[in-house]
């Protein structure tokens, strides 16, 4: 009887010992239909994503690709990442399987860059426990389901860029309080910006259709990054006065107007693209109360192609790349821009197209060859042997504007 009863007891310790090893059924079914739904696209890559998921294998949580689990029994998936995102690999086709919404512990679904197309699951509003979504650089079409902002209370990040989504960003965005960060760039979503949520840190919508105003309502105080570029918004500026934690600003080839506030000349603000807007108005000085804007190395300001007029303030000295052309800046470029240029601190300076009348450079200096400097069609005959041959081809090949042109800009001509 003892024989027997220590016989159960170590089949009992041999069978709990191989299931606490075991994926849960209703995970490994979901993975069964993930996997008829995608294709690795060169299958015979010996780096195929599929390769290693072998439904036969005794302990898939280990041995199938893009996959972690609990520890505890029976293993649930936890995380689930399709396509090696490796170099060489062409990623995956198909579509995405609604099956996914199965996997009810999962807290990050990563999809890498492949050519899977359809829509995106709305069942993925069931996984509570979601905080990553990252399905980029797809063929992804569709809307946006409403049910990942107001349904998954830990979303912290979402990445659906580069894809063809289409329709409009869902209102329930402002809903998910817990979302940080928000990636829909590159789509061919329209309409109107909806209010956001207020501890948003990182929003990329650049290159869709939106249009209409920024939202006044509830933009972030939190935001340290904004890029909305390449889209069809207008209206001023002064709606992000306010947004004090920022750190990169992309506001490019919009129709964004009026003055650009002065706020925006910080050096904690050390990323700022304005290009090709209908902006107007000067480049602000500095408070006389305050201290002086120090640019440092990476800086990068870019207010070309605007229709901003007046001369120069020495706000901007210092910056490591910086735009002005095409705009309608008159007089003397001040000595601060000067000595950063010919010290390398400031290594590219664009101020072709302009109405410059002078550009105060010493005799005898000699320019940096790490410096890339524009300085042609102004009103003004640019030094010799600098300011034309660092131009880009779109500067033209005339170096400086007829007299004509610029008798209303300017009282004198260097």
């Amino acid at each position: 009887m003892a024989m027997k009863m220590l016989l159960l007891l170590l089949l009992f310790v041999l069978v709990s010992s191989v299931e606490a090893q075991g994926i849960s059924a209703v995970d490994l079914s979901a993975l069964r239909e993930i996997k008829n739904s995608l294709t690795d696209i060169t299958s015979s890559s010996p780096n195929a994503f599929f390769a290693s998921w072998d439904f036969t294998a005794s302990d898939p949580c280990s041995s199938f690709a893009g996959i972690t689990c609990s520890s505890f029994y029976p293993r649930r998936v936890t995380t689930l990442t399709l396509g090696t995102g490796l170099s060489d690999s062409h990623g995956l086709a198909g579509t995405l399987s609604p099956a996914i919404s199965n996997l009810s512990e999962l807290t990050q679904l990563v999809l890498f860059t492949g050519i899977v197309t359809g829509p995106i699951p709305s069942q993925l509003g069931t996984l509570m426990k979601l905080s990553v979504i990252s399905l980029t650089n797809n063929r992804l079409t569709g809307s946006i389901p409403t049910s990942i902002f107001s349904a998954l209370p830990n979303l912290h990040t979402l990445d659906l860029s580069h894809n063809q989504l289409t329709g409009t960003i869902p209102g329930s965005i402002s809903e998910s309080s817990s979302l940080k960060v928000v990636i829909l760039g590159s789509n061919k979503l329209s309409g109107q910006i909806p209010p956001l949520p207020a501890e948003l840190l990182h929003l990329d919508l650049s290159n869709n259709e939106l249009s209409g105003m920024l939202p006044r309502k509830r933009m972030p105080l939190t935001l340290r990054y904004l890029s909305v570029s390449g889209n069809r918004l207008w209206g001023p500026l002064s709606i992000l006065e306010s947004l004090s934690e920022l750190v990169y600003l992309d506001l490019s080839m919009n129709r964004f107007s009026g003055t650009i506030p002065s706020s925006f000349f910080r050096s904690t603000l050390s990323s700022m693209f304005l290009q090709r807007n209908n902006l107007t108005g000067r480049v602000p000085s500095p408070p006389p109360s305050s201290a002086p804007t120090v640019y440092g190395p990476g800086s990068t300001v870019d207010l070309s192609h605007n229709s901003l007029t007046g001369e120069l303030t020495g706000t901007l000295a210092g910056v490591e790349t910086l735009f002005l052309n095409n705009n309608r800046f008159t007089g003397a470029v001040p000595k601060d821009y000067v000595e950063s240029v010919y010290s390398g601190n400031t290594r590219t300076l664009y101020l072709q197209h302009n109405y410059i009348a002078e550009f105060p450079v010493e005799e005898g200096l000699a320019l940096p060859d790490s410096v890339a400097l524009c300085l042609s069609y102004n009103c003004m005959m640019p030094p010799v042997p600098v300011g034309f041959m660092a131009c880009p081809a779109s500067a033209g090949g005339q170096i400086s504007r007829p007299a004509n042109q610029c008798s209303a800009f300017n009282t004198s001509m260097a």
